[in-house]
Protein backbone atom coordinates (compact mmCIF):
# COMPACT_ATOMS: atom_id res chain seq x y z
CA UNK A 1 0.00 0.00 0.00
CA UNK A 2 1.39 3.43 -0.96
CA UNK A 3 2.39 5.74 1.89
CA UNK A 4 0.11 8.73 2.16
CA UNK A 5 1.94 12.06 2.06
CA UNK A 6 1.09 14.92 4.35
CA UNK A 7 0.20 18.30 2.85
CA UNK A 8 3.65 19.60 3.79
CA UNK A 9 5.35 16.64 2.08
CA UNK A 10 3.28 17.19 -1.06
CA UNK A 11 4.36 20.83 -1.08
CA UNK A 12 8.02 19.76 -0.74
CA UNK A 13 7.68 17.45 -3.76
CA UNK A 14 6.25 20.28 -5.86
CA UNK A 15 8.98 22.70 -4.74
CA UNK A 16 11.66 20.15 -5.64
CA UNK A 17 10.24 19.99 -9.18
CA UNK A 18 10.17 23.79 -9.62
CA UNK A 19 13.77 24.36 -10.84
CA UNK A 20 13.41 21.55 -13.39
CA UNK A 21 10.13 22.96 -14.65
CA UNK A 22 11.81 26.35 -15.06
CA UNK A 23 14.92 24.96 -16.73
CA UNK A 24 13.11 22.72 -19.22
CA UNK A 25 10.23 25.05 -20.06
CA UNK A 26 9.56 25.07 -23.83
CA UNK A 27 12.29 22.46 -24.39
CA UNK A 28 11.77 19.34 -26.50
CA UNK A 29 11.97 15.92 -24.89
CA UNK A 30 12.00 12.90 -27.21
CA UNK A 31 10.84 9.70 -25.50
CA UNK A 32 11.32 6.19 -26.89
CA UNK A 33 8.39 4.23 -25.42
CA UNK A 34 8.74 0.46 -25.10
CA UNK A 35 9.34 -2.47 -22.77
CA UNK A 36 7.14 -3.23 -19.76
CA UNK A 37 5.91 0.36 -19.69
CA UNK A 38 4.17 -0.43 -22.96
CA UNK A 39 2.56 -3.76 -21.98
CA UNK A 40 1.59 -3.36 -18.29
CA UNK A 41 -1.79 -1.62 -18.00
CA UNK A 42 -0.95 0.38 -14.86
CA UNK A 43 2.39 1.50 -16.33
CA UNK A 44 0.66 2.49 -19.58
CA UNK A 45 -1.62 4.82 -17.63
CA UNK A 46 1.34 6.20 -15.64
CA UNK A 47 3.22 6.91 -18.88
CA UNK A 48 0.26 8.71 -20.44
CA UNK A 49 -0.23 10.85 -17.32
CA UNK A 50 3.50 11.70 -17.27
CA UNK A 51 3.47 12.81 -20.92
CA UNK A 52 0.36 14.96 -20.38
CA UNK A 53 1.80 16.60 -17.26
CA UNK A 54 5.11 17.41 -19.03
CA UNK A 55 3.11 19.09 -21.79
CA UNK A 56 0.91 21.02 -19.35
CA UNK A 57 3.91 22.45 -17.47
CA UNK A 58 5.38 23.80 -20.69
CA UNK A 59 7.64 21.09 -22.10
CA UNK A 60 7.30 19.58 -25.58
CA UNK A 61 7.28 15.77 -25.35
CA UNK A 62 7.53 13.76 -28.59
CA UNK A 63 6.85 10.01 -28.36
CA UNK A 64 8.43 7.40 -30.64
CA UNK A 65 7.32 3.82 -30.04
CA UNK A 66 8.09 0.28 -31.08
CA UNK A 67 5.86 -2.81 -31.17
CA UNK A 68 8.26 -5.74 -31.43
CA UNK A 69 6.42 -8.29 -29.23
CA UNK A 70 3.04 -7.41 -30.72
CA UNK A 71 4.35 -7.76 -34.28
CA UNK A 72 5.96 -11.09 -33.41
CA UNK A 73 2.73 -12.38 -31.83
CA UNK A 74 0.63 -11.55 -34.90
CA UNK A 75 3.19 -13.06 -37.28
CA UNK A 76 3.11 -16.24 -35.21
CA UNK A 77 -0.70 -16.34 -35.43
CA UNK A 78 -0.34 -16.05 -39.20
CA UNK A 79 2.08 -18.99 -39.18
CA UNK A 80 5.10 -16.84 -39.99
CA UNK A 81 8.29 -17.25 -37.96
CA UNK A 82 10.11 -14.08 -36.94
CA UNK A 83 13.76 -14.00 -37.96
CA UNK A 84 16.37 -11.58 -36.61
CA UNK A 85 19.85 -10.80 -37.84
CA UNK A 86 21.94 -8.77 -35.39
CA UNK A 87 18.79 -7.50 -33.70
CA UNK A 88 17.07 -6.44 -36.95
CA UNK A 89 13.80 -8.13 -37.92
CA UNK A 90 14.10 -9.64 -41.39
CA UNK A 91 11.26 -7.90 -43.21
CA UNK A 92 9.77 -9.19 -46.46
CA UNK A 93 6.67 -7.61 -48.03
CA UNK A 94 4.26 -9.77 -46.02
CA UNK A 95 6.05 -8.95 -42.77
CA UNK A 96 6.05 -5.24 -43.65
CA UNK A 97 2.26 -5.38 -44.08
CA UNK A 98 2.00 -6.72 -40.53
CA UNK A 99 4.50 -4.12 -39.23
CA UNK A 100 2.51 -1.27 -40.77
CA UNK A 101 -0.79 -2.66 -39.48
CA UNK A 102 0.42 -3.23 -35.90
CA UNK A 103 3.02 -0.47 -35.50
CA UNK A 104 1.43 2.30 -37.55
CA UNK A 105 -2.16 1.33 -36.82
CA UNK A 106 -3.13 -0.65 -33.73
CA UNK A 107 -0.34 0.27 -31.29
CA UNK A 108 -0.01 3.87 -32.46
CA UNK A 109 -3.70 4.49 -31.92
CA UNK A 110 -3.69 2.73 -28.54
CA UNK A 111 -1.01 5.16 -27.33
CA UNK A 112 -2.87 8.14 -28.78
CA UNK A 113 -6.03 7.01 -26.98
CA UNK A 114 -4.16 6.56 -23.67
CA UNK A 115 -2.72 10.09 -23.82
CA UNK A 116 -6.03 11.64 -24.88
CA UNK A 117 -7.85 9.83 -22.09
CA UNK A 118 -5.34 11.30 -19.62
CA UNK A 119 -6.26 14.81 -20.82
CA UNK A 120 -3.70 15.39 -23.56
CA UNK A 121 -4.08 16.09 -27.27
CA UNK A 122 -2.12 13.36 -29.05
CA UNK A 123 -1.81 12.89 -32.80
CA UNK A 124 -0.58 9.61 -34.31
CA UNK A 125 1.85 9.61 -37.23
CA UNK A 126 4.16 7.34 -39.14
CA UNK A 127 7.30 8.61 -40.81
CA UNK A 128 5.46 8.30 -44.12
CA UNK A 129 3.01 11.05 -43.15
CA UNK A 130 4.15 14.23 -44.82
CA UNK A 131 7.18 12.17 -45.87
CA UNK A 132 8.98 13.43 -42.79
CA UNK A 133 11.23 10.39 -42.20
CA UNK A 134 13.31 9.85 -45.34
CA UNK A 135 14.78 6.36 -45.36
CA UNK A 136 16.85 4.02 -47.49
CA UNK A 137 17.47 0.31 -47.43
CA UNK A 138 19.72 -0.84 -44.60
CA UNK A 139 22.25 -3.60 -45.12
CA UNK A 140 23.80 -5.10 -42.00
CA UNK A 141 27.51 -5.82 -41.81
CA UNK A 142 28.32 -9.51 -41.27
CA UNK A 143 29.88 -10.33 -37.88
CA UNK A 144 32.32 -12.70 -39.56
CA UNK A 145 33.30 -10.36 -42.37
CA UNK A 146 32.69 -6.64 -41.85
CA UNK A 147 33.07 -6.00 -45.59
CA UNK A 148 30.18 -8.36 -46.35
CA UNK A 149 26.69 -6.84 -46.21
CA UNK A 150 23.60 -8.87 -45.30
CA UNK A 151 20.23 -8.04 -46.88
CA UNK A 152 17.53 -8.03 -44.18
CA UNK A 153 14.72 -7.00 -46.52
CA UNK A 154 12.57 -3.90 -46.13
CA UNK A 155 14.49 -2.57 -43.13
CA UNK A 156 15.55 1.04 -43.38
CA UNK A 157 18.02 3.52 -42.02
CA UNK A 158 17.23 7.20 -41.56
CA UNK A 159 18.61 9.48 -44.29
CA UNK A 160 17.09 12.66 -42.91
CA UNK A 161 14.07 13.93 -40.98
CA UNK A 162 11.99 16.97 -41.92
CA UNK A 163 10.89 18.42 -38.56
CA UNK A 164 8.21 20.83 -39.80
CA UNK A 165 5.20 18.62 -39.07
CA UNK A 166 6.44 17.92 -35.52
CA UNK A 167 7.14 21.60 -34.89
CA UNK A 168 3.67 22.58 -36.12
CA UNK A 169 2.02 20.04 -33.81
CA UNK A 170 4.09 21.27 -30.83
CA UNK A 171 3.11 24.87 -31.54
CA UNK A 172 -0.58 23.87 -31.45
CA UNK A 173 -0.11 22.01 -28.14
CA UNK A 174 -0.51 18.59 -29.74
CA UNK A 175 1.65 15.66 -28.64
CA UNK A 176 3.15 13.74 -31.61
CA UNK A 177 3.11 9.94 -31.30
CA UNK A 178 5.32 8.45 -34.01
CA UNK A 179 5.57 4.95 -35.46
CA UNK A 180 9.05 4.49 -36.98
CA UNK A 181 8.16 3.64 -40.56
CA UNK A 182 9.99 5.65 -43.20
CA UNK A 183 9.91 5.84 -46.99
CA UNK A 184 12.39 6.50 -49.78
CA UNK A 185 12.01 8.89 -52.72
CA UNK A 186 10.00 6.25 -54.62
CA UNK A 187 7.53 5.77 -51.78
CA UNK A 188 8.90 2.36 -50.75
CA UNK A 189 8.20 1.86 -47.03
CA UNK A 190 10.83 0.62 -44.59
CA UNK A 191 10.67 -0.75 -41.06
CA UNK A 192 13.08 1.30 -38.90
CA UNK A 193 14.44 0.38 -35.47
CA UNK A 194 12.52 2.55 -32.97
CA UNK A 195 15.56 3.37 -30.81
CA UNK A 196 17.47 4.57 -33.87
CA UNK A 197 14.52 6.58 -35.23
CA UNK A 198 13.97 8.24 -31.83
CA UNK A 199 17.65 9.13 -31.51
CA UNK A 200 17.81 10.64 -35.01
CA UNK A 201 14.63 12.62 -34.31
CA UNK A 202 16.13 13.96 -31.06
CA UNK A 203 19.18 15.13 -33.02
CA UNK A 204 17.05 16.76 -35.74
CA UNK A 205 14.94 18.59 -33.15
CA UNK A 206 18.05 19.42 -31.05
CA UNK A 207 16.15 18.07 -28.08
CA UNK A 208 16.98 18.93 -24.49
CA UNK A 209 16.60 15.27 -23.57
CA UNK A 210 16.42 11.89 -25.31
CA UNK A 211 14.86 9.32 -22.98
CA UNK A 212 14.71 5.57 -23.61
CA UNK A 213 12.35 3.51 -21.44
CA UNK A 214 13.76 -0.01 -20.96
CA UNK A 215 13.22 -3.17 -18.94
CA UNK A 216 16.41 -2.65 -16.92
CA UNK A 217 17.43 -0.34 -14.10
CA UNK A 218 19.83 1.48 -16.44
CA UNK A 219 23.45 1.04 -17.51
CA UNK A 220 25.28 -1.23 -15.06
CA UNK A 221 28.95 -1.29 -14.09
CA UNK A 222 30.93 -4.52 -13.72
CA UNK A 223 29.58 -4.92 -10.18
CA UNK A 224 26.00 -4.76 -11.47
CA UNK A 225 25.26 -1.31 -10.03
CA UNK A 226 23.52 1.45 -11.96
CA UNK A 227 25.86 4.24 -13.06
CA UNK A 228 24.76 7.73 -14.02
CA UNK A 229 26.12 11.19 -14.79
CA UNK A 230 28.30 9.67 -17.52
CA UNK A 231 30.23 11.58 -20.16
CA UNK A 232 30.44 10.39 -23.76
CA UNK A 233 34.10 9.48 -23.19
CA UNK A 234 33.22 7.32 -20.15
CA UNK A 235 30.46 5.54 -22.08
CA UNK A 236 32.86 4.75 -24.93
CA UNK A 237 35.32 3.37 -22.40
CA UNK A 238 32.60 1.09 -20.97
CA UNK A 239 31.74 -0.15 -24.47
CA UNK A 240 35.39 -0.78 -25.35
CA UNK A 241 36.11 -2.77 -22.18
CA UNK A 242 32.95 -4.87 -22.55
CA UNK A 243 31.08 -3.44 -19.53
CA UNK A 244 28.25 -2.45 -21.88
CA UNK A 245 27.25 -5.34 -24.13
CA UNK A 246 24.34 -7.41 -25.39
CA UNK A 247 20.92 -5.81 -25.71
CA UNK A 248 22.02 -2.66 -23.88
CA UNK A 249 24.74 -1.92 -26.45
CA UNK A 250 22.50 -0.60 -29.30
CA UNK A 251 20.56 1.59 -26.86
CA UNK A 252 23.75 3.08 -25.43
CA UNK A 253 25.09 3.66 -28.95
CA UNK A 254 21.89 5.55 -29.89
CA UNK A 255 22.21 7.65 -26.73
CA UNK A 256 25.88 8.32 -27.47
CA UNK A 257 25.10 9.37 -31.05
CA UNK A 258 22.47 11.79 -29.73
CA UNK A 259 24.69 13.58 -27.19
CA UNK A 260 27.55 13.79 -29.67
CA UNK A 261 25.25 15.58 -32.10
CA UNK A 262 23.72 18.35 -30.04
CA UNK A 263 21.23 16.68 -27.67
CA UNK A 264 21.90 18.00 -24.16
CA UNK A 265 21.46 14.68 -22.36
CA UNK A 266 20.34 11.11 -22.95
CA UNK A 267 18.65 8.95 -20.33
CA UNK A 268 18.27 5.17 -20.24
CA UNK A 269 15.65 4.62 -17.55
CA UNK A 270 13.70 1.86 -15.87
CA UNK A 271 10.27 1.76 -17.49
CA UNK A 272 9.11 -0.77 -14.89
CA UNK A 273 9.04 2.01 -12.27
CA UNK A 274 5.74 3.83 -11.78
CA UNK A 275 5.91 7.38 -13.22
CA UNK A 276 9.51 6.83 -14.33
CA UNK A 277 9.41 9.81 -16.70
CA UNK A 278 8.44 12.31 -14.03
CA UNK A 279 11.01 10.93 -11.60
CA UNK A 280 13.75 11.25 -14.21
CA UNK A 281 12.86 14.73 -15.47
CA UNK A 282 11.61 16.46 -12.31
CA UNK A 283 13.69 15.05 -9.44
CA UNK A 284 17.39 15.10 -8.54
CA UNK A 285 17.70 11.31 -8.13
CA UNK A 286 16.16 10.00 -11.37
CA UNK A 287 15.53 6.32 -12.12
CA UNK A 288 18.25 5.28 -14.50
CA UNK A 289 21.41 6.34 -16.30
CA UNK A 290 22.06 9.86 -17.56
CA UNK A 291 24.63 10.50 -20.27
CA UNK A 292 25.68 14.13 -20.56
CA UNK A 293 26.36 15.99 -23.76
CA UNK A 294 29.32 18.35 -23.95
CA UNK A 295 27.07 21.38 -23.42
CA UNK A 296 25.10 19.96 -20.46
CA UNK A 297 25.12 21.78 -17.13
CA UNK A 298 27.61 19.74 -15.08
CA UNK A 299 26.72 21.38 -11.80
CA UNK A 300 23.15 20.13 -11.88
CA UNK A 301 23.04 17.57 -14.62
CA UNK A 302 19.48 16.27 -14.51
Amino acid sequence: MATKLSSAQKAEVLIEALPYIQRFYDRTIVVKYGGNAMTDIALQEDFAEDIVLLKLIGMNPVVVHGAGPQIGALLQKLGKQSQFIQGMRVTDEETLDVVEMVLGGLINQEIVTLINRAGGKAVGLTGKDGHFIHARKLKVASKENKKKKIDVGLVGEVVRIDPEIIQLLDQRDFIPVIAPIGADENGTAYNINADVAAGKLAITLQAEKFILLTNTAGVLDKAGKVVTGLTAAKVKEMIDDGTVSGGMLPKVECALDAVRNGVKSAHIIDGRVSHALLLEVLTSEGVGTLIRGASANRANHR
